[in-house]
């Protein structure tokens, strides 16, 4: 694949995020992965992980992001840079602070800020300053949030470009552990200016969330009438955007504040208002249920697909290879024998020039049916293109899995295909070696030793097996 189309990928899972076409991005990121793959290309990989574990972190798949987003740090070890592993850090936040785990959240904040301060990132450290706060916030640490927010602001002052709604932001953050401090004085300066800020009128979340926090102090005030408005305010701007989260956590404090002022008939309407949006809310969770079915529906088939020859439907090289080097390093410390047993048919570009590649095809997937009915189920089979096919065979000696090739080269033998009413007999070669001892580690040893043995096969005349020992 050129590099132009590889890029034309990358977009195109980027776009498709953008969009909210969370199911769409996250196939569109199996395809960019199989590609970069396949192609070698870094970029490539580390695009596909990021945006999978953004978007199955949209859908609420938990699971499924945190996979993603481990996949992404492992391959940054060695192929990503700085920027990579920051990307990294904002994402696995999300993830954390999704999960209330909020001591791992941190640390990948103290990380962000780290690695955001080397790289003169003053904005996304900003932000990780910003969420640190928030986080500290939910603590009832007020005292370390409110350090928190005036750090972010100071970053957020040193960003170039000077940006004013990266700094409005982190005010947000220094006002809420103002309140929470109870230095209610302070805090009336800086959330008067920013409820009146003009920026506002370009920003319906920030202008959404200023309201929220202005009903807030007026609550700590006392001036339960006043912050009612304010929280109607609010309420009327997160309707408009349907945000939903944060429309919950205002109409709940409405219905404290009806409580508090003793007002019946309000109250009734607040309190119906938030079971409304509680009904919408589970109707959407239900809805979120069938997409996230859905995704890991699509995601195996994905899977399946990527990790099987198209013409068999057995394993493919790249799947084989995964799975036997996990396999040999558990091996390397246990002391289990680990098999391979590779074979190819005799012949068959004498049968591909006289019947055609048509009738080869045939031939090779009934090979591939006929020996993977010789093989225990948990065992792993695989083409590697062409007639080549391998088989990696666990807590087997050298002895039995002899004794195993010998019942596949029957196997092969028995084959019968009929052509314009001739039936052509098939035999193979086989080559089998182990992983001695725990010694050979690696896949590609493995078959390679495995592979010199079935070339003396077929120098020794074809239609047998060899070991090596």
């Amino acid at each position: 694949m050129e590099k132009e189309d590889l890029v034309s990928l990358q977009r195109n899972v980027q776009k498709l995020r953008v969009e909210g076409k969370y199911e769409e991005t996250i196939e569109a990121c199996f395809q960019l992965l199989e590609a970069g793959l396949t192609a070698n290309d870094p970029k490539s990989i580390l695009t596909a992980h990021l945006n999978n574990a953004a978007s199955f972190y949209c859908i609420g798949a938990i699971e499924e992001a945190f996979h993603s987003i481990d996949a992404y740090l492992e391959y940054c070890i060695d192929n990503g840079d700085e920027d990579d592993r920051l990307n990294g850090c904002n994402v696995l936040f999300l993830l954390h602070e999704y999960n209330k785990d909020y001591q791992k959240a941190k640390g990948t904040l103290d990380r962000a800020i780290e690695l955001g301060k080397k790289l003169e990132r003053y904005n996304i450290v900003s932000n990780a300053y910003s969420n640190y706060s928030m986080v500290l916030t939910t603590e009832s640490n007020f005292e370390g949030a409110l350090t928190m927010a005036q750090k972010g602001l100071a970053m957020a002052k040193l960003h170039e470009p000077r940006t004013p709604i990266l700094e409005f932001r982190v005010k947000l953050n220094v006002a809420n552990a103002l309140i929470g401090l109870e230095k209610l004085e302070d805090a009336e300066q800086l959330v008067n200016e920013l409820v009146n800020d003009p920026i506002l009128e370009s920003f319906i979340r920030e202008k959404t969330q200023v309201h929220d926090l202005y009903g807030r102090f007026l609550m700590h005030k006392k001036m339960y009438p006043e912050a009612l408005e304010a929280y109607d305010v609010a309420k009327e701007l997160a309707e408009s955007y349907n945000d939903r989260n944060l429309l919950k956590g205002i109409l709940e404090k409405r219905c404290k504040l009806c409580d508090l002022m003793g007002d019946v008939e309000r109250g009734y309407k607040a309190q119906q208002a938030l079971i409304d949006l509680l009904s919408d809310l589970h109707q959407y969770e239900v809805a979120m249920t069938a997409v996230k079915l859905g995704v890991k529906h699509r995601i195996t088939s994905i899977e399946r697909r990527a990790n099987t020859d198209y013409l068999t439907g057995l394993y493919n090289r790249c799947y084989m290879e995964t799975t036997a080097d996990k396999w040999l390093a558990e091996a390397s410390h246990t002391g289990e024998s680990i098999v391979c047993i590779a074979f190819d048919l005799d012949n068959l570009k004498i049968l591909n020039d006289t019947y055609g590649h048509i009738f080869g095809d045939k031939i090779i997937k009934k090979i591939g049916q006929t020996c993977a009915r010789q093989i225990r189920s948990d065992d792993l089979m695989g083409r590697f293109g062409g007639d080549e096919f391998a088989i990696i065979l666990r807590d087997l000696s050298l002895a039995e899995a002899h004794h195993k090739a010998e019942k596949l080269l029957e196997a092969v033998r028995s084959i019968k295909v009929e052509k314009d009413g001739i039936y052509i007999s098939l035999t193979a070669s086989v080559g089998v070696a182990d992983n001695a001892n725990g010694k050979i580690q690696t896949f590609t040893d493995l078959f390679h030793q495995a592979d010199l043995a079935l070339y003396q096969a077929k120098e020794g005349g074809k239609n047998q097996i060899c070991i090596m020992s």
